[in-house]
């Protein structure tokens, strides 16, 4: 009761300014600190504690993103100086605006937590000086649905919150982080159209990540699609992440590294440190396809909850004072990337993991086994060890199979669930007026196979075949979309038949691929 009591303290002081200045904003705590890190933030408790530090800082506004499939509003708090929290307002700015979500996997919670408290050091009036060349942008409770659905049984090794915390998928039992470029969920669709409609230059999402026990208090991820614009790696791995680590080190004392795991006893893979997938349903290597600059962080599961939080908190704050310090050539470098065509480029249809040159050193580490008091279930606490051990690191990934990019794809207009897809995800077309016959050319199906158990809800597809040349006269209502936009990268990966992520990939198409000997999507292709 005392949490609610301050929060009303705060909004009445708001009422009265006299008040207002004797009202110590810092008195806002969340569950997770008045619970001493037992439990974790209900979305109630999240709106209330967000509409309180508005209240308390005229450059913090707060405003919605979209909804939950069970109707919850998704809140954006908008950090900076902008009179208020629309897209319209904060690119009037002109400023490099960093976007940071939480919660994405329910379970994953201490994104969440130390979001709020950020947000209650910004309303303290700490950081101002972001707001020279920043907007700050957060997401704090993205599954909201799923954060709902608390038990003591989820993530059970994860050490804490041990009054429990949501669940991976949201309500449909969908992973939203498989669900980028399919889009099956309102979520997603919510998330897209914020980047659509806000373009952040910057996204950082928030993780908790469990598997194999080593050293590192946190580690982190850019992009892994081989078609993100080399700028984005090199300017990430030269110098951004490196330069994070070794603040973070220097001032904490805690170790970062790249995500990775070793394979688990009786794995085909060659030992070594390897990192997840390379393929834009995730949120790092799709937002990379955008040419935009994400950033993955993954809280160590082992860690306690309380110094999870803390890890998180002070990896987002190193980021953010990174990009403060950056943020024009963050802006300008974007721009050149937006501006840079991919059309007559090989770009990967399909990628393998790439081993480093040399054996890099990965920080094992050992955990300690504890019991959750209430269930009595085994969690792992994370022992100051490091274990320094050599071994490849497979941390980036290189083309497999490719294809050339071509100038422009042609969508019939009886493809009405690509279509819709190619408006969601804010890719540019246009439709023909009339007939037009051109030189184009149409891949020729050799094969077509169906997963045999189904994935998010869908049995993934997989074809193979080749392009032939074809004089074919295309219908009025035909959808123009060239590859020679910003969104490039991702128009290539959506529409090539074989990619292995894109619309065919994810069965949304099928419906009309059942027997064809042809893929209906026609493309012209680039000059010699």
């Amino acid at each position: 009761m005392y949490r609610i009591f301050a929060i009303l303290a705060l909004v009445m002081a708001a009422a009265c300014p006299a008040a207002a200045q004797e009202y110590d904003v810092s008195e806002l705590q969340t569950r997770a600190e008045y619970s001493n890190f037992d439990e974790t933030t209900r979305y109630a408790e999240v709106m209330s504690y967000l509409r309180a530090a508005v209240l308390a800082s005229d450059r913090l506004h707060l405003t919605e993103f979209g909804y939950t499939t069970e109707g919850r509003a998704l809140p954006l708090l908008v950090f900076g100086d902008v009179w208020d929290a629309s897209a319209a307002e904060i690119s009037r700015s002109g400023k490099t605006r960093v976007f940071v979500q939480a919660n994405i996997h329910a379970g994953e919670v201490c994104g969440k937590e130390a979001l709020l408290m950020l947000i209650r050091e910004l309303a303290s009036g700490a950081y101002a000086d972001w707001a020279d060349s920043l907007v700050l942008m957060m997401a704090p409770i993205y599954n909201a649905d799923g954060n709902e659905r608390i038990s003591l049984y989820n993530r059970p090794r994860q050490h804490g919150p041990v009054g429990g915390m949501g669940q991976r998928p949201n309500v449909q039992g969908f992973d939203l982080n498989r669900d980028h470029m399919k889009l099956d969920s309102p979520e997603a669709r919510s998330l897209v159209w914020l980047m659509n409609e806000y373009d952040p230059h910057v996204l950082i999402d928030l993780h908790t990540t469990n598997g194999t026990v080593h050293g590192y208090h946190l580690t982190y991820s850019p992009p892994l699609n081989p078609n993100t614009d080399r700028r984005i790696i090199e300017l990430m791995r030269d110098r951004w992440l490196p330069e994070v680590r070794a603040t973070v080190r220097e001032a904490y004392g805690w170790e970062f590294y790249y995500y990775g795991n070793v394979p688990r006893a009786g794995s085909a893979r060659e030992p070594g440190w390897y990192t997840f997938d390379h393929r834009p349903r995730f949120n790092n290597n799709y937002v990379g396809l955008r040419n935009r600059i994400a950033i993955l962080s993954e809280a160590y599961a082992y860690a306690s909850f309380e110094d999870r939080i803390m890890a998180t908190l002070a990896f987002v704050k190193e980021n953010a004072h990174f990009a403060h310090r950056n943020a024009s050539s963050i802006r300008e470098t974007l721009e050149t990337v937006d501006l840079e065509s991919v059309v007559g480029r090989e770009l990967a249809v399909r990628s393998a993991f790439a081993r480093s040159g040399e054996p890099v050193e990965i920080l094992l580490g050992e955990v300690d086994e504890m019991r959750n008091p209430y269930t009595g279930e085994v969690m792992y606490l994370r022992k100051e060890v490091l274990k320094p051990t050599s071994m490849y690191e497979y941390g980036t990934f290189s083309a497999m199979e490719t294809e050339r990019a071509p100038r422009t794809y042609f969508v019939p207009p009886s493809l009405s669930t690509v279509i819709e897809r190619l408006g969601a995800h804010g890719i540019w077309y246009e439709e023909l007026s009339g007939p037009r016959e051109l030189a184009l050319e149409r891949f020729r199906i050799d094969a077509s196979q169906a997963a045999e158990r189904p994935f998010q809800g869908r049995h993934e597809r997989t074809l193979t075949g080749v392009y032939e040349p074809v004089v074919h006269t295309l219908e009025p209502g035909t959808l123009v979309v060239p590859v020679d936009q910003k969104l490039g990268r991702l128009v290539y990966y959506l529409l090539e038949p074989r990619s292995d992520d894109g619309l065919v990939a994810w069965a949304l198409m099928d419906d009309v691929l059942e027997g064809a000997e042809h893929y209906p999507i026609l493309r012209e292709p680039a000059d010699p």
